[in-house]
């Protein structure tokens, strides 16, 4: 058959014939490309409030609305939204304590259960 034919019968464009006569395996399909957060200039602003807090009194430490009140009355920054700052803040904070030795990092210790003190035989 020819390709013309072969578009009209399985109703696709010539590229996809040409492909599927090159190889009866489709490609690979490329990954998206990772498009930058509307948060992604403010983050070096909220890591610097964040690792202030790290010697502030726990009263005066950030929370991510005043993070957020912040970023408006300072940056006029319209373009994020409450809830993008406060997944950026929860995460981070963390990793800032992490960082700066004041909090222990996740570690896992698989915990065997204790063996069953039992009678053994009934007799």
């Amino acid at each position: 058959m020819s390709n013309r034919a072969l578009q009209r019968k399985h109703g696709v464009g010539y590229r996809t014939v040409a492909a599927a006569l090159e190889s009866a395996w489709p490609k690979e399909r490329k990954p998206p490309s990772k498009r930058g957060s509307r948060l992604d200039r403010y983050r070096g602003v909220i890591d610097d409030w964040l690792r202030a807090d790290l010697d502030a009194p726990r009263k005066q430490r950030h929370t991510a609305k005043r993070i957020f009140d912040r970023l408006l009355d300072e940056y006029h920054a319209t373009d994020v939204s409450y809830w993008m700052v406060r997944e950026y803040v929860a995460t981070r904070r963390r990793e800032i304590r992490i960082d700066a030795g004041r909090e222990p990092a996740n570690t896992f210790i698989p915990q065997e259960p204790a063996r069953p003190r039992g009678r053994g035989r009934l007799r």
